[in-house]
């Protein structure tokens, strides 16, 4: 048969059919549905739709519902885990990177022997390298640490912690605590050794004595005037603080102090020094919070920016020295 024959006899077989078919058609939740004049459906009709009026109805309750729990939901308290989280895998990936391609083989206790020790090791030679910025970012950890165990041991929620106290704790730890001290133990040392010849076992005696009776003072000064500027204090607040502050901080700072530097001076390299200071105060800071929290209200609990603050409530009645007592 002729090809075009052929396509003109199907055109004519099912052009009846087609003219059956309606005009319009009907558009449910779903499926677009077309129906004949005798009104069979050819496809699925309106009343066997997967998605109903009801179906409806539940999802404008469901996004109605999501959009009121996000508009309750506490924001501090996803940002501040959000933070936390991020600053977890950080670290993490940054261990998973040492003696990168050297452990294959190693067995767990070799992992859990070799890593701490590379590690020391990578800090010392960033201290070699790079003595104040190592010095700076370690107290600037140290400080960020111990404001969030405060804030923490206080009774505050993760929503609560004050984002802006916890900055500027590590801004005074980078750019005061760290780089100071740096000068301060090198400059200890080198009087002493250099100068005095003072080199024998009982030469860190007089190392503590100078350091409570100089550098602890100094460096508390130095930390309620960097807060005071953080905070647009004007500076009769702050010279108030400073004399209200000093000698109850120095008193504070002898029932922690004096035994904590015979292992600074006695003890750790001068290298190493800072390092040991900043992880005593994190610890001291952890168990003063802690005592602290039993005894006065929560406004009035000592913390690592609120230390120069507190009255003498908690120093009277729990013979406790301030949290930043650190020397």
């Amino acid at each position: 048969m002729n090809p075009s024959l052929s396509v003109l006899w199907v055109l004519g077989a099912f052009l009846p059919s087609a003219r059956a078919f309606s005009a319009h058609s009907v558009r449910s939740g779903r499926v677009f549905t077309a129906r004949p004049n005798h009104g069979r459906p050819l496809f699925l009709s309106s009343e066997s739709a997967p998605c109903s009026n009801e179906d409806q109805t539940d999802s404008r309750n469901f996004v109605t519902e999501l959009m009121a729990k996000v508009q309750t939901a506490d924001i501090n308290s996803i940002i501040n885990n959000g933070l936390v989280v991020a600053v977890c895998v950080g670290v993490l990936m940054k261990l998973s990177l040492v003696n990168e391609g050297m452990t294959r083989g190693w067995t767990v206790s070799e992992m859990v022997t070799r890593i701490p020790m590379d590690l020391w090791a990578s800090y010392h030679d960033a201290l070699t390298s790079s003595p104040i910025e190592t010095k700076a970012a370690t107290s600037a950890t140290v400080y960020t640490i111990g404001d969030v165990i405060a804030q923490r041991t206080e009774g505050s929620s993760m929503g609560e912690l004050d984002r802006g106290r916890i900055v500027r704790s590590m801004v005074a730890g980078a750019i005061g605590h760290g780089p100071l001290s740096h000068f301060w133990y090198n400059y200890s040392e080198g009087f002493f050794n250099d100068y005095l010849h003072w080199t024998e076992w009982w030469s860190f005696f007089p190392k503590v004595i100078l350091d409570q009776a100089t550098w602890g003072p100094f460096w508390n000064n130095v930390y309620i005037v960097l807060l005071g500027v953080m905070k647009w204090e004007s500076v009769e607040t702050m010279w108030s603080d400073i004399k209200r502050t000093t000698v109850p901080l120095v008193v504070s700072g002898l029932k922690l102090w004096p035994l904590a530097h015979c292992v600074t001076y006695g003890l750790v390299p001068v290298e190493s020094r800072l390092l040991w200071v900043d992880v005593v105060e994190i610890v001291w800071v952890t168990i003063l919070a802690t005592q602290a929290a039993k005894v006065v209200p929560t406004d009035e609990l000592l913390s690592a920016e609120g230390a120069f603050a507190a009255n003498e409530k908690v120093d009277a009645e729990m013979n406790l020295p301030f949290v930043e007592t650190e020397s």
